[in-house]
């Protein structure tokens, strides 16, 4: 196995801004596809002539799916090559767009938007090549910048799919997605190189299937609960399986030589107080686009509703994908000076800061998109700091799947946003032309609960040790001991 450290592949530093610039537009074409067909959702049932349950797996399928990549191609990407399986996610995303480009019915769509989900290990694929390939002091603000992409991708998205959905034909959204992930593809084999780092052996196949299942499972029961009812037999049979997939996966992961993810670096102090943050952050995250929409859409006439279309509302969410981006500097600023760790904290309570705005009021379009800049701004430092503590605390050949494991741990965060938010948004409702639709009050509270999660992440990140050494380092190899995790049987 290759002991490689930060910048030994040999990115020239001309070179160094292009690597970069590519891997984080990739994360961005990726995490388009989270809300690419958010805008269509309403309309499905007609386009496809079938019921919204069936409608509603075209998104569900995606989670499911990308649940399922993003630790497995983690893994393989530390054992055959990150931008290998790197390119190999962009491939599966091109190939379920043109799938979905093709689709008249919902079993191709579904299948289509699987393939997309496929392609979620991207981005922390990419944060652990610049690990790889860049040299020490373009790393901080590098993985800050790819990090952050995760959030700009899903924020941007949404104005741009409603705005094709709008003008043009339903299925130009597929083909547009597809192209992007082609001149991707082309982009990452014309600039950026593959590392050398390999972790070797061989794949575990026992500890992929069972932590497969353990997600699946309990995605599912926070995806479905409220339409198959939170207390019915299958949502607790879903529960229960994936709790008793949780637990023999991770005694397997204890007992095999070659785990899928090492659990003694996981409950590690930093790696694990780093992604119960992350769960939280990602809670926070979501929150925001399961309110803003729809208050902003809801007519006047309900005393708090702005009326506005659906583009308005997604222009309402585009300029916290921009200040993402925007604040990824000083987010590496902030870790090269004080440490990632303060990074993470500062970040939450940005977060937290901007969902008090939306407790109080959520009056007028202007205070909407300064609760969104808030709050992004909150984000981009918050997924910033994320992979500079994971990537401290790793051995450079399990940075994939630590990286990969942390982007799930945030993307369950956001599947519990869903799940706690619409059961406040169903329970608080009122009546508005003989339509039941969330009472004021609803949002305000989902609002609350969301910045009790930022809150809640700044607690956490307060247990994560202060980084020993200069933080110029933190997101170093040398923070990480080096040599194999020794055999277990």
């Amino acid at each position: 196995m290759s002991t490689s450290t930060t910048g030994v592949v040999g990115a020239k530093p001309g070179n160094t801004t292009i690597i970069v610039a590519v891997l984080a537009f990739a994360g961005i074409v990726v995490a388009l596809m989270q809300t690419l067909v958010i805008p269509l959702i309403p309309q499905l049932p007609t386009l496809l002539n079938t019921s919204a349950a069936n409608t509603a797996w075209v998104v569900t399928a995606t989670l499911l799916a990308g649940a399922v990549a993003v630790p497995v191609m983690g893994r393989l990407g530390d054992m055959f090559g990150k931008r290998r399986l790197l390119l190999v996610g962009l491939g599966l995303l091109v190939l379920g767009s043109v799938i979905g480009a093709l689709s008249s019915s919902v079993v191709p769509l579904i299948v289509g938007r699987s393939f997309q989900g496929l392609a979620a290990g991207v981005i922390p694929l990419g944060i652990s090549v610049m690990r790889d390939v860049l040299p020490t002091e373009k790393l901080a603000g590098s993985v800050a910048m790819m990090s952050a992409s995760l959030g700009v991708g899903g924020a941007l998205g949404l104005p741009a799919a409603a705005l094709i959905a709008e003008y043009a034909d339903w299925h130009f959204l597929f083909w547009t997605s597809a192209a992007l992930g082609v001149v991707v593809i082309g982009l990452v084999l014309a600039s950026v190189p593959e590392s050398d780092v390999r972790a070797g052996g061989s794949f575990d196949f026992l500890g992929a299937l069972s932590l497969s299942t353990g997600l699946i499972t309990l995605l599912l029961a926070i995806s479905k609960g409220s339409t198959w009812g939170w207390t019915s037999a299958l949502t607790i049979a879903m529960l229960v399986v994936s709790l008793a997939a949780f637990a023999f996966w991770a005694w397997w992961e204890l007992h095999t030589a070659l785990p899928l993810v090492d659990i003694r670096v996981t409950i590690g102090r930093q790696v694990l107080f780093t992604n119960l943050a992350s769960i939280s952050i990602g809670f926070a995250l979501f929150a925001m686009s399961l309110v803003f929409p729809q208050v902003l859409q809801l007519p006047g006439s309900t005393g708090y509703g702005l009326g506005q279309s659906i583009l308005a509302a997604g222009l309402v969410m585009a300029p916290s994908g921009v200040i993402m981006m925007l604040v990824a500097p000083l987010s590496a600023r902030i870790t090269t000076s004080k440490g990632p760790k303060t990074t993470l904290m500062a970040g939450a309570l940005v977060i937290a800061a901007g969902y008090l705005i939306g407790v109080f009021t959520l009056s007028a379009v202007w205070l909407l998109v300064l609760i969104s800049i808030v709050i992004g701004a909150g984000i981009g430092l918050a997924y910033g700091a994320m992979p500079a503590l994971i990537m401290g605390a790793v051995p450079p050949s399990e940075t994939g799947a630590a990286n990969s494991f942390n982007t799930l741990m945030r993307s369950l965060g956001t599947s519990f946003a869903s799940a706690v938010a619409g059961v406040i948004l169903a329970q608080m409702t009122i009546s508005a032309g003989g339509v039941s639709v969330p009472s004021e009050a609803a949002f305000h509270v989902t609002m609350a609960v969301a910045a009790g999660a930022a809150v809640l992440a700044f607690v956490l990140a307060a247990f994560i040790p202060r980084f020993k050494g200069s933080p110029s380092t933190a997101v170093n190899t040398s923070t990480a001991p080096s040599e194999p995790t020794p055999a277990r049987h």
